[in-house]
């Protein structure tokens, strides 16, 4: 049993889950219930029973992808012998099933999405239509699933329907992070390459990756204060101040000086992406409990200084561990092909 709860938790991706979940909590404060503990804590069970399934699918998929490039992660029960892959089929069923059962206890488009997000993940990482391998459309897809479904779910747990506001503001969260994903594979750029895994950055190198990530999230930036309910200057500024610094680290990361400081810088941005969606978040719940428009600036001034202060950390120091194997302590990463700085654009590699 306890062997089967740690792969749970495994599989679950907390830091992923959290995220999801502030997706989640947006789409409720956003349809103004954003205070419901019940109703939030049935969209999350959507939400996880959601995301195990995916991540047993793509886990499934990318066993050996994931030697390649994460060898020793205790994040990848396959790799590492902490689960079979008849344990990680098992996991993922019965995430679905949870999943699609307890979206129907809310309203019926909180089905049809969930039903939609499982089809998506599905065909994303597993054959005959692994979309993951499609270059740019992975890149977009994938978001579609973490970031549609979770705040999708949130709105249609309180009406069943979503309005135009709804839609732009899903937009934002949409664009933002297809701009954030695109960095994802920095670091799985190796086996991806290895394996023919034909992702945006393998077929058009790094300069051209960071400028379409720097316009997805220019373009999300721009949607998510303009569309959430009662905007404010402060919420502007705030997002503002996090797109430039996102921007600037977007910049740098153009540079090829190693893997090491590519981690640090995408970890960073990581970082100020998630607080952008906390503030957005935080202004929803502010704006809903009736706040003052004094204490309101200072809450947003206080989080948006501690944006800066994380990623200024992040960006010098990095994250503290990421692979480790059971027994043996940590292991160092190994050495990434350099990439071609500025290929033909659109060309392959």
């Amino acid at each position: 049993m306890i062997r089967r709860l740690r792969l749970l938790v495994l599989v679950a991706r907390p830091a992923v889950i959290m995220l999801l979940g502030m997706f989640a909590a947006t789409g409720l404060a956003q349809a103004g219930h954003g205070e419901d503990r019940l109703l939030l804590a049935r969209v999350l069970a959507v939400v996880a029973g959601f995301l195990v399934f995916s991540v047993a699918c793509n886990d499934l998929a990318d066993e050996a992808i994931d030697r390649v490039n994460l060898p020793g992660d205790a994040r990848r029960p396959l790799v590492t012998g902490a689960a079979s892959r008849r344990d990680l089929l098992v996991t993922g069923v019965v995430g679905a099933a949870g999943a699609l059962a307890v979206s129907a206890t809310l309203h019926w488009p909180a089905v049809a999405v969930t039903a939609a997000g499982l089809a998506l993940s599905a065909g994303y990482s597993l054959r005959p239509v692994r979309l993951a391998e499609r270059g740019a459309v992975a890149s977009l897809v994938l978001p579609a699933c973490y970031v549609a479904v979770p705040y999708l779910l949130g709105v249609f747990a309180v009406r069943a329907n979503a309005r135009p506001g709804d839609l732009l503001l899903l937009a934002g969260l949409y664009a933002g992070f297809v701009g954030r994903i695109l960095l994802k594979d920095f670091r799985d750029v190796r086996g991806d390459a290895m394996f023919g895994k034909r992702t945006f950055l393998v077929r058009h190198g790094r300069v051209w990756t960071c400028v379409f990530s720097a316009c997805c999230w220019t373009a999300g930036t721009a949607l998510i204060p303009a569309t959430a309910r009662r905007p404010s200057g402060a919420l502007f500024a705030a997002e503002i101040v996090c797109l430039a610094v996102a921007l600037g680290l977007i910049r740098a990361l153009a540079a090829d000086r190693g893997v090491r400081r590519d981690e640090r810088i995408i970890s960073a941005i990581a970082v100020v992406g998630r607080s952008m969606i906390l503030l957005l978040l935080g202004h929803l719940s502010m704006v809903h409990a009736g706040v003052p428009a004094v204490p309101y600036d200072v809450v947003i001034g206080v989080l948006t200084a501690i944006v800066l202060a994380q990623a200024t950390v992040m960006a010098r120091r990095g994250p503290v561990t990421r692979l480790t194997v059971a027994g043996v302590g940590r292991v160092a990463r190994r050495a990434e092909p350099r990439l071609v700085s500025a290929p033909a654009p659109g060309g392959d590699r």
